[in-house]
């Protein structure tokens, strides 16, 4: 009697054939002794492969029990189609119909993700063995990928075309199906922000005007998750400590195009800071210069954020005095009556743990080193939890992965960590071709190549070309971060640049070359050394006479004497500080730098030119507005009775609200009066950035700004005709709106400026558009 697939027809008692389904008779167990096995059908696999699924042991008493479990093992595979068990006497016959083979698998019906990710997704393959459980869940897994995209009712359904030789086409037949939105996202429990203010902390937006750009609108309930700990980052950073979401309700329309998602939230008590205190733990520590680190200010609203800021100062300290296993401790004290925290900041003594190792994978193109060189903690030295951290994040700032993690884990001793630091590759090579456009510039492009981890090295090299109207330019960069194994930052540079008729009546070229050395003097700062050389040249300068219609034309006599070209060979040494270095005040970033070039060794030119730059930038105000000022200021000056040209001189465009060339010393009474530009500038500005009161995710913010400065002094004042060039330090002055939209082709922003403070002869620029795009 032949087992079928789906029983095992081993006849136990004749009888029992037209017994009743629920009525067993008992009867003796019936035993089988096989003395050899017969397998049949098989065409590809073994019949050794065979035996030992079925696992039958020959001459020995094998029981009914024993042979159902050999079918469902043989079953179970996933090798057979079919297969049939039969006991004929004292041969055990094995008949299987093998899978087909997959000659190909091909997708159809897909357009929003292409055969090649839908491949990777899939695990059934060409050449492999035909599996109905594994295609239903390649199937799955490419539904869910579309449901990641937004696209919930997608459907996928694999299908099978025979071919010869037992073989099969597999073809997944895809419907992709319409996005499916987040229509509204509400909230319920929120007495202290508005449904409109917390929807832009999420990351799900609703959907807008611009839905068929903006991809967070679409439902995806990984991103569900992430806005949970967003909205509690949110409210713990306004004060609200205990704040909890208690749930989040995503709920489907009848017509299953989109998404009512709805956010359960408990705000709890908004708590202020109370009593704030450092105490040492620590025998011969004193909390005295740990106390001068503390940010946190008593009546102010809680926020985890200063805590960590103040913790991570007094780490910093107890780095700098060479304190090891120091711990600050945050102690908090809730009063409910008044809704307050006491705080106390405790000097702790930590564990004795050192570093074993660091192990490092994942990296197949960058170098150990490149990466180890992130740490400044080393094999043997004290365990510092926020030094290893510090390290993650100087290792995921470099840009060369995809994703970085650093993990330690109990080494060879409980007093030992081993650090591993595991990481994803990604590409760090692009090639660019863009396109601008400025109201003064017009509409240029630009193509570039470049590198950012050469070799694995973490080297940098680009190339880059631009040209718009009236300019061209070429530009080819080689940086080595760490020269001589050392943070000696080494770069090298060469240039060409050429201006065509850049509001003046003159054409300008520069090429040359820069090379030079930075390295460190702080943690927030840096000093570089250079040397520069270069030849620039003023050309198609027209003299001073008269055109065909008698007209008087041509530029300034100074420009004319100026005419031609001079080799620049300068040293000069660099000095910036940043605060984002060091990273300590998260909403305050304060940058300033100094340069100075002295021209003179070699060359044609001497002179020393100074530049001078500050800045700060802060959200400490309000966090949705960002507050900028920056002041410039710079001089040269010539030595050995040379006289400064245009090409020495500060000209461009300083002072938004006017054009480029458009402000300091002019020769009015020459025809063309072109700038002439001032050995002296300086310039301040001011900015803020705002919310316009759309959503979030369309991505425009608004602005304001104002700027104030001056282009003066002339080594030479002889103008046309024999008169005197204004070259005073005449204040020249600026505000303007601006608009700041983020869109699909890159960032954009439009200024809107008017010229408060200006001389008669000053170019104005009242609008401004720039945008620019890679693709």
């Amino acid at each position: 009697m032949k087992l079928k697939r789906s029983t095992c027809a081993v006849a136990l008692i004749a009888g029992l054939a037209g017994a009743a389904p629920a009525v067993l008779i008992p009867g003796p167990a019936l035993a089988y002794v096989f003395t050899q096995v017969r397998i049949e059908g098989n065409q590809r696999i073994e019949p050794e492969t065979i035996l030992s699924y079925a696992n039958v042991v020959r001459g020995a008493e094998t029981s009914a029990g024993e042979v159902n479990d050999a079918l469902q093992r043989l079953q179970n595979s996933g090798l057979f189609e079919t297969v049939q068990v039969t006991p004929q006497g004292n041969t055990l016959v094995i008949s299987v119909r093998e899978w087909p083979t997959i000659n190909q698998v091909a997708f159809e019906g897909n357009r929003r993700i292409d055969d090649e990710q839908l491949a990777e997704i899939a695990q059934s393959e060409s050449r492999r063995v035909y599996s109905p459980s594994l295609a239903e869940r390649d199937a799955s897994n490419i539904a869910q990928a579309y449901s990641q995209q937004g696209r919930i009712a997608a459907r996928v359904n694999p299908r099978i075309i025979p071919r010869d030789g037992n073989r099969v086409d597999l073809v997944f037949e895809v419907r992709e199906g319409d996005v499916t939105e987040i229509e509204r996202v509400g909230f319920t429990g929120n007495r202290s922000f508005s449904d409109r203010r917390l929807r832009n902390v999420l990351a799900t937006k609703q959907a807008g005007l611009l839905r068929n750009f903006i991809q967070s609108d679409t439902y995806n309930p990984e991103r569900l998750r992430l806005d949970e700990n967003l909205l509690t980052d949110f409210y713990r950073s306004q004060g609200f400590a205990d704040f909890t979401v208690q749930g989040v309700a995503p709920e489907l329309t009848r017509e299953r195009d989109a998404y009512y998602v709805t956010y359960a939230i408990n705000e709890g008590p908004r708590y202020r800071f109370g009593q704030i205190t450092t105490v040492s733990e620590i025998p011969g520590v004193d909390a005295a210069p740990f106390q001068q680190q503390n940010r946190v200010r008593s009546g102010t609203y809680y926020t985890p954020e200063i805590v960590d800021l103040s913790i991570r100062r007094m780490e910093t300290i107890a780095l700098q005095q060479g304190l090891d296993f120091v711990n600050i401790e945050p102690r908090i004290t809730r009063n409910m009556r008044n809704q307050t925290l006491d705080l106390t900041f405790a000097l702790t003594r930590g564990p004795r743990v050192f570093v074993e190792r660091i192990d490092i994978e994942g990296n197949t193109t960058t170098l150990d080193e490149v990466i180890r060189r992130q740490f400044q903690t080393v094999e043997g030295d004290p365990f510092n939890p926020r030094e290893i951290r510090n390290s993650a994040e100087r290792i995921r700032a470099l840009g060369y992965f995809a994703d970085a993690q650093v993990d330690t884990r109990e080494g060879s001793s409980p007093q030992q960590v081993i650090v591993d630091v595991n990481v994803e590759e990604q590409p760090t090579g692009t090639l660019e071709f863009g396109a601008s456009y400025g109201a003064s510039s017009g509409v240029g492009v630009s193509a570039g190549l470049s590198e950012r981890n050469f070799l694995g090295r973490g080297q940098e090299v680009s190339v880059q070309i631009s040209t718009a109207s009236g300019s061209r330019a070429g530009a080819f960069t080689f940086v080595e971060p760490y020269f001589l194994t050392r943070d000696l930052r080494f770069s090298f540079s060469g240039w060409y640049r050429e201006t065509d008729r850049d509001n003046a009546d003159f054409n300008t070229r520069s090429v040359g070359l820069q090379t030079g050395i930075e390295f460190p003097i702080s943690a927030s700062s840096r000093l570089g050394v250079h040397y520069k050389y270069s030849k620039d040249t003023l050309f198609d300068v027209t003299p001073l006479g008269v055109d065909e219609d008698g007209d008087p034309e041509g530029s300034s006599p100074i420009l004319t004497e100026e005419e031609g070209g001079l080799y620049t060979s300068a040293v000069g040494y660099s000095y910036s500080y940043d605060s984002r270095r060091v990273g300590l005040n998260p909403r305050t970033a304060t940058k300033l730098s100094f340069t100075q070039d002295f021209a003179g060794l070699g060359g044609d030119v001497k002179s020393v030119t100074s530049i001078l730059t500050a800045g700060v930038e802060s959200t400490a105000w309000r966090p949705n507005i960002t507050l900028r000022a920056e002041f410039e200021a710079g001089a040269v000056h010539m030595l050995d009775d040379q006289n400064s040209r245009v090409l020495d001189r500060f000209r461009g465009q300083r002072v938004r609200g006017f054009e480029t060339n458009g402000i300091g010393p002019r020769d009015i009474e020459a025809p063309n009066e072109d700038a002439l530009g001032g050995n002296y500038y300086w310039v301040a500005r001011a900015e803020a950035q705002f919310p316009v009161g759309l959503p979030e995710e369309y991505g425009l913010t608004g602005g304001v700004f104002a700027d104030v400065g001056s282009i003066w002094g002339l080594d030479n004042t002889a103008g046309a005709y024999g008169t005197t060039v204004d070259d005073d330090m005449n204040i020249r002055a600026a505000v303007g709106v601006s608009i700041f939209w983020t869109t699909p082709i890159g960032p954009l922003r439009m200024n809107v400026s008017k010229a408060v403070q200006k001389e008669d002869y000053d170019e104005e620029q009242n609008f401004d558009l720039t945008i620019s795009t890679r693709f």
